[in-house]
């Protein structure tokens, strides 16, 4: 895994691994837009994690996942860190919670 200093940083290292999609966290599904492109958490897996905490206010922390789907498409996704916890389907966190400690 490479060493990223910020955020930007590892979305421009990432792009140019050809992680080019951008998923958004859904309750049970990964979405991606404009090609209407949805993942349950067995259609993809994680590659990598990032954290990045905020440069004024450590609390403003963001995780950064590199995602890679069955079908080979590479994305990544942006959420805030813990943030997933309540608001998606226990298979989501699942998939999510496991690979960041891991």
């Amino acid at each position: 895994m490479h060493s990223y200093e910020t955020l930007t940083e590892a979305l421009e290292g990432l792009r140019q691994q050809g992680f080019t999609q951008d998923y958004n966290l859904k309750s049970d599904h990964l979405h991606c837009q404009p090609d209407d492109i949805q993942l349950r958490p067995a259609d993809f897996d994680v590659v990598d994690v990032y954290r990045f905490e905020g440069m004024t206010d450590p609390g403003d922390e963001s995780v950064l996942y590199a995602i890679e789907a069955k079908n080979g498409n590479k994305g990544v996704l942006v959420d805030a860190y813990g943030a997933y916890s309540e608001s998606i389907s226990p298979e989501m966190a699942k998939k999510l919670q496991y690979t960041a400690e891991n």
